[in-house]
């Protein structure tokens, strides 16, 4: 570790190698506190390459609790998070609005860290219990169409880095970790980013993961489409600056993405988007993130529209409510 530390004091890169075997050596307490706290400030500063990360992650899936779903494709939604919007649950909404419309979704997740409310908060909310039980996963995926996979539960390495990330006042690449360490490993992913320069990096992650992706960026900061104004797509076939306009909506006000002042309130927001009773601003957000899922799960065979109106059935007819009820009711 010493001499790693060398390196990066002279600008070196790592290779993703090394940081696999690194980020596993932390899981063995092969190193000092001091010298990890060194490592992750290094990195930092200097920031992290592809390969890098790519490492890290390797190591916490090596480490961490396999998830394998008996099922062809499926996608996760999710956002890097950090943006400070305090926006409600509009990955983990869109999720179900995806599930309902008769695709297949992995959701990983885990408790609020900067806003009211997270995936994982939402969900025991409604009084869900989290499982690692493989064949309960399973029943939950195939015969509901959406697994939640509580990230507590299988990175067993970030347990090693907790005390060191609460102790430090900055973020670091551990936070860009979340998005790409589903233990199920799915073969889609819409991801969420909260700026330019992480929508380049998560690029050239996914297209050495080898997966299809579409990643999301609003152009005010939000890392999701927020309808608040223009934003940016990238995917396996495009890159694209869209406007609400372009997607028949209009600008939402951002007050009217706010989750609220408590779990119950980014609760009931949750609830009437899948009870179509929610304020239009809420449900076309909801409609917008869950058609770019769509359209990365159809390989970007569909158009933008065809997959709004796809998601917007899904709510409309009731389907994405009934999922989530059967959701609730199996995993309870």
């Amino acid at each position: 570790m010493k001499e790693t530390l060398n390196r990066l004091l002279n600008h070196e890169e790592l290779s993703r190698e090394e940081t696999k075997h690194i980020l596993v050596g932390i899981t063995q307490d092969k190193y000092p506190t001091e010298q990890v706290t060194a490592l992750i400030t290094a990195i930092q500063m200097r920031g992290i390459t592809v390969d890098e990360l790519l490492g890290f992650r390797d190591g916490i899936l090596e480490t961490g609790v396999p998830v394998p779903l008996h099922c062809d494709r499926y996608i996760d939604v999710v956002g890097t998070g950090g943006d400070r919007k305090n926006t409600f649950n509009i990955s983990t909404t869109s999720c179900f609005v995806i599930a309902g419309a008769g695709y297949r979704v992995a959701k990983h997740g885990n408790f609020a860290a900067t806003s009211t409310s997270g995936a994982s908060n939402v969900i025991a909310h409604h009084g869900v219990q989290f499982s690692d039980d493989l064949d309960v996963l399973n029943r939950s995926i195939n015969e509901v169409g959406i697994v939640y996979l509580h990230a507590q539960l299988f990175a067993r390495a970030m347990k090693f880095v907790g005390p060191i990330r609460k102790a430090l006042p900055f973020p670091t690449f551990f936070n860009l970790l979340g998005p790409i360490v589903n233990p199920s490993k799915p073969q889609c992913q819409l991801l969420g980013v909260a700026n330019l320069d992480q929508m380049r990096l998560y690029t050239q992650v996914y297209q050495k993961i080898g997966i299809d992706y579409g990643i999301v960026n609003s152009i005010d900061g939000y890392d999701e489409i927020s309808l608040t104004g223009d934003f940016k797509v990238t995917t396996n076939s495009y890159e694209r600056l869209f406007s609400p306009h372009d997607l028949g909506f209009s600008i939402a006000r951002p007050e009217e993405l706010v989750a609220g002042a408590t779990e119950e309130e980014a609760a009931q927001i949750f609830d009437a988007v899948l009870e179509n009773r929610a304020l239009p601003a809420q449900k076309n957000i909801v409609l917008a993130n869950a058609a770019f899922g769509i359209q990365v799960l159809e390989k970007g065979t569909k158009p933008i529209e065809e997959c709004i109106e796809i998601a917007r059935e899904s709510i409309d007819s009731g389907r994405a409510l009934q999922t989530f009820k059967r959701f609730v009711e199996l995993n309870s």
